[in-house]
């Protein structure tokens, strides 16, 4: 990316290089440009002493002077057809490119060619870096989340996971990004969490590498050699792939009792279903059986009850807020 100053520029004006990289990219790792540009320089600035990439650079045979320079000096650092590179601390020296913003609008200065050039590029999820250190920084200075155990988050995990299910039916985009961003706190939360058991420790690295790892295995027809042109074929690998990881006695092995009514219906069912057992629903006096037909009912005809429920009591909601004027 080149931005050349609205100012007056001359051939002997020379050329300023705002280096920027991420702290998210392991320092050293530099693309090809920034270190031609680097090499070629005839003078390298970073006005951070504590600057991550310094050691490397200076391993690579780069001279850095630790100045932070005005941008009046720089611009004289340049006279002559030099080139100067600035390596950018924080967000890019905020202060430095204001002030060849002003003496660029100014007028009155024949002013370098001005180049910002990215230096490391965050990869795709590198933003999930942040949150793990800024947990890491929490879970050791916040009194409040000092003291949390799993157990104690357990009741947050759930309340969340609602509360993203309201912004998905709900339809609203930042919501729904909130809300997303509550529920991967509690995984990173727990993560953190479970590094410190004195017995089993495991990070939120290890929780990362076990989904992986399981969804490479599942997903043969994408990382192996088999195959799968419809969603049915794709739920076939992924069935088998399961069952012979779980080895499960029981087809209700698995199926978390605590979850609500409808939903254990639905999922007892589809469990039945799919392994093509035949259990008769249980018959009995009482509301209790007449809701397990219908969420049987729903989960085999393809609709997931809780969902449908709740659509319904939204309009229900409404219903009442009309009724209220």
């Amino acid at each position: 990316m080149n931005a050349t100053s609205a100012g007056p520029t001359a051939p002997d004006q020379g050329r300023i290089v705002l280096l920027t990289t991420s702290h998210r990219v392991a320092p050293g790792l530099l693309s090809w440009p920034a270190w031609q540009a680097l090499r070629t320089a005839d003078r390298v600035l970073c006005a951070d002493g504590a600057h991550p990439q310094l050691p490397y650079l200076r391993e690579a045979g780069i001279r850095v002077d630790e100045a932070s320079p005005t941008a009046e000096e720089l611009v004289d650092a340049c006279a002559g057809g030099r080139t100067a590179v600035v390596v950018a601390t924080g967000e890019g020296d905020p202060a430095l490119t204001d002030g060849l913003a002003r003496l660029a609008g100014s007028g009155r200065v024949h002013m370098p060619e001005l180049e910002l050039l990215p230096a490391s590029y965050d990869l795709p999820g590198a933003r999930l870096l942040d949150l793990v250190q800024v947990m890491d920084r929490i879970r050791l200075e916040c009194p409040w989340s000092s003291q949390r155990t799993h157990k104690g988050l357990a009741k947050y995990a759930i309340e969340e996971a609602y509360e993203l299910v309201e912004a998905i039916e709900d339809g609203d985009r930042d919501e729904l990004r909130e809300e997303l961003g509550d529920v991967l706190l509690q995984v990173v939360f727990h993560g953190r969490i479970a590094e410190e058991d004195p017995d089993a420790p495991f990070s939120v690295d290890d929780v990362a590498g076990t989904i992986v790892d399981k969804l490479v295995h599942r997903h043969p027809h994408v990382f192996g050699d088999e195959t799968a042109d419809t969603p049915e074929e794709v739920r076939e690998h992924w069935l088998r792939t399961k069952a012979a990881e779980k080895q499960r006695t029981s087809v209700t092995e698995g199926v978390p009792l605590g979850q609500p009514g409808l939903a254990l219906a639905a999922k007892l069912h589809s469990r039945v279903r799919t392994a093509g057992l035949d259990v008769p629903l249980p018959t009995g006096e009482g509301i209790g059986y007449d809701l397990l037909a219908l969420a049987a009912r729903a989960e085999a005809g393809g609709t997931d009850p809780e969902a449908a429920l709740r659509a319904a009591a939204r309009t229900y909601r409404d219903a009442i807020r009309a009724v209220e004027g």
